[in-house]
């Protein structure tokens, strides 16, 4: 596909609720980008009820040309539509390429995007160019410093990209838009749009990653998926998690004509050790069919694992300990 000189070569997409804390940090990492061309940024702001869409104006007056927003008055998100990305930024993405962020995880690289963008201009066979984070904990969380998927740069293939024991930031992700404009059911009826995503680019080409964090993933805010998921019959949500991502995956193994079949399989069974996994269900997690799951739990994982099937009482009291 040539581009056109007239529209950017990047559309940056960014999806916002209840952002006030850190959206200007996020807006800032994209205005940082060193470049030699243009891009744009697309917002949309899911009706917060706090300061988040009057900083997205302000950014936006002072930025006509380069800030794009949608400040719903309504909640998408509520009224059934879970993709917000695919419903409105991607349609009006003019660029060759889009970058996600979400509005509480940021860049920290300038070069970001005029890195990427060159490998994919001399790679056209690319599909998707991702890269390391790092973590940063808003909620007390123990967790791993980065979310590093691999130990150094390289090409990752498409049965990897579907088949992956660790996750790829979002806020890493760059791909070809054409790759978006028209969305299959999968992608829209999934909880998760970065899955999906992920599908879609894989069936068309391979993957590049640079071991290299140029981006901050969040962990804890109040607003973030994952404490949402948290909330509740957790062990419920788990099982309905578990659900939706067979019946993607599955529709996906169907779009692609069982292309790429095993590795639909061993995701599928991935995603469900891990429903397990944090739902504590010890005696599933010790089966040998799901071994090779175990073993690319991180060592920390491991151990409080081990230290609560076999120590409760222990693991109970280290628990109050830390939590106190």
């Amino acid at each position: 596909m040539v581009h056109d000189e007239n529209r950017p070569l990047v559309s940056i997409c960014c999806i916002t609720y209840n952002h006030e804390e850190y959206i200007a940090k996020t807006i800032d990492s994209f205005l940082m980008q060193k470049t030699d061309f243009d891009f744009e940024i697309l917002i949309h702001d899911d009706a917060s009820t706090d300061r988040t869409g009057e900083i997205i104006r302000e950014y936006a007056d002072k930025y006509p040309d380069i800030i794009f927003p949608i400040i719903q008055e309504k909640n998408q998100y509520s009224q059934g539509i879970t993709n917000i990305s695919g419903a409105f930024n991607f349609p009006r993405a003019r660029g060759k390429y889009i970058c996600m962020c979400e509005g509480d995880d940021y860049w920290t690289d300038p070069d970001k995007l005029a890195i990427q963008a060159d490998y994919m201009e001399r790679h056209p066979d690319c599909t998707l160019c991702f890269h390391s984070a790092a973590i940063e904990v808003t909620d007390g969380s123990i967790t791993d410093g980065r979310m590093r998927p691999y130990k150094e740069d390289r090409k990752v293939s498409s049965e990897e990209i579907i088949d992956k024991p660790y996750g790829y930031p979002m806020a890493s992700m760059m791909f070809p838009t054409e790759y978006v404009r028209e969305l299959p059911d999968y992608y829209v009826n999934c909880p998760i749009g970065d899955i999906p995503l992920q599908l879609m680019l894989a069936a068309g080409g391979y993957g590049y990653y640079f071991d290299r964090d140029m981006s901050v993933y969040r962990i804890g805010s109040s607003v973030s998926w994952s404490v949402q998921m948290r909330q509740g019959d957790y062990e419920a949500k788990q099982d309905r998690y578990f659900n939706q991502m067979k019946a993607t995956y599955e529709e996906f193994d169907k779009e692609t004509f069982g292309m790429f079949h095993d590795a639909v399989e061993s995701a599928i069974k991935r995603i469900y050790f891990l429903t397990r996994v944090n739902t504590k269900k010890f005696d599933e997690i010790k089966k040998k069919e799901y071994r090779r799951y175990y073993k690319e739990l991180n060592l920390r994982t491991r151990f409080f694992l081990k230290l609560e099937m076999l120590f409760p009482g222990v693991f109970a009291w280290l628990q109050r300990l830390v939590h106190r």
